[in-house]
């Protein structure tokens, strides 16, 4: 059952990171860093949202109270090693003393790696997770501050960020709890003017974060249950906020997707598997990724998940877990996102390059079930 949200009100919830939650909260930003002795913010931000009327009036804002504020918006849609150098450049030449990322995934990752990069001189690379690279995560990091503006990654909340490779674009992932962001101002106001096809992909990839991470065959029962309670707050609110919304449903979407990124520090499957090389070679959106290979992914792992499958479709409204693939395609249907690959730029030549990719990707060992390179080729090929 969701809990009530009463959308004048303001929140306060820790998660660990204490998040701000409520319409308006945005406005306590300048005044927090204010209080908390901090007068440089560099403001990290893709080039889109840089040109949004809510980010100037913010900058604006911080400016009129005093702040020197510095923005670095220089960053590709899938970020890359070099937007975070250039980002490091832009915090030393300006002086700065905090960071405040504002965006969805690809600004709220770049600004994380951004915070590592300060203090921590190696190779970028050299903290790759996937190599053991959190050990050299040793020193202080500045002040980091995150205020999402999509439903989707939940990055907001995270210690991790994904950046890829300059050249190859392969996906390589810093991680460190120093990482996490101090404060959360998470306004669904900031939210309301998303494109339909954005909010429909962002949230996709939500609800994909909470499904995957709630049948990861490690045991995280906490994350089971934050996740159960993701789902349904996506699931009920998805179609309105996409064609018709209002700040309640954009508020349970932000919520859901807060909850599918603390859930899946349990783990992720091969649905991400399927998604992450399609943005390594074709700079696929990575919701959009998750939205159309969900419900080949879930059809792929329902035997031997029957029980988890069956309490997904409870909360999901479903009427069965092996009838959850079916329905999953119905809510792409209702929310504009295409059942097939081919229909968002995949032919048939990618399919070998995309399997060689999707074995040699970090999400899919968490996968309740194994999976080879025979099965993602053959998913590709269902899928298209």
């Amino acid at each position: 059952m969701i809990n009530q949200f009463d959308p004048a009100q303001k929140y306060t919830f820790n998660f660990p990171t204490r998040i701000r939650f409520g319409a308006g909260v945005i406005k306590e930003l300048a005044p927090y860093l204010k209080e908390t002795g901090l007068s440089k913010p560099l403001l990290v931000t893709d080039p889109v949202i840089r040109e949004l009327d809510f980010f100037k009036s913010t900058v604006n804002t911080l400016q009129a109270e005093g702040l020197a504020v510095s923005v670095f918006s220089d960053m590709h849609k899938n970020p890359i090693k070099s937007d975070v150098l250039a980002g490091g450049d832009a915090f030393d030449q300006n002086g700065c003393d905090c960071i405040v990322g504002i965006g969805g995934g690809a600004a709220l990752d770049v600004a994380r790696a951004i915070v590592l990069r300060i203090n921590h001189r190696r190779d970028l690379f050299d903290y790759d997770d996937l190599i053991g690279g959190d050990v050299y995560v040793t020193n202080e990091v500045p002040h980091f501050v995150t205020v999402p503006t999509t439903s989707g990654t939940g990055s907001e909340v995270g210690r991790s960020a994904i950046i890829s490779e300059d050249e190859s674009h392969k996906k390589r992932i810093l991680f460190s709890p120093k990482l996490l962001a101090k404060i959360v101002f998470a306004d669904p106001e900031l939210t309301m003017g998303l494109p339909a096809f954005v909010t429909a992909a962002t949230g996709m990839d939500a609800l994909t974060h909470n499904m995957e991470a709630y049948i990861a065959k490690n045991w995280h029962p906490i994350c089971d249950g934050i996740a159960l309670e993701g789902m349904a707050m996506i699931a009920k609110n998805i179609e309105k906020a996409t064609k018709n919304p209002d700040i309640t449903s954009r508020a349970y979407m932000l919520l859901g997707s807060m909850m599918g990124a603390i859930a899946f520090q349990k783990g992720l499957g091969v649905v991400h598997s399927l998604s992450h090389p399609l943005s390594t070679l074709l700079d696929t959106h990575h919701g959009l990724g998750n939205a159309v290979n969900l419900p080949y992914g879930m059809k792929f792992n329902y035997t031997g998940c029957e029980e988890k499958f069956d309490n997904m479709a409870r909360v999901l409204g479903a009427k069965s877990g092996a009838e959850l693939p079916e329905f999953l395609f119905e809510l792409n249907d209702k929310v504009g996102i295409p059942r097939k690959l081919g229909d968002i730029g995949v032919k048939e030549e990618h399919l070998e390059t995309l399997a060689d990719l999707a074995i040699a990707d970090f999400a899919h060992p968490n996968n309740p079930k194994p999976c080879t390179r025979e099965d993602f080729l053959t998913l590709y090929k269902e899928a298209l």
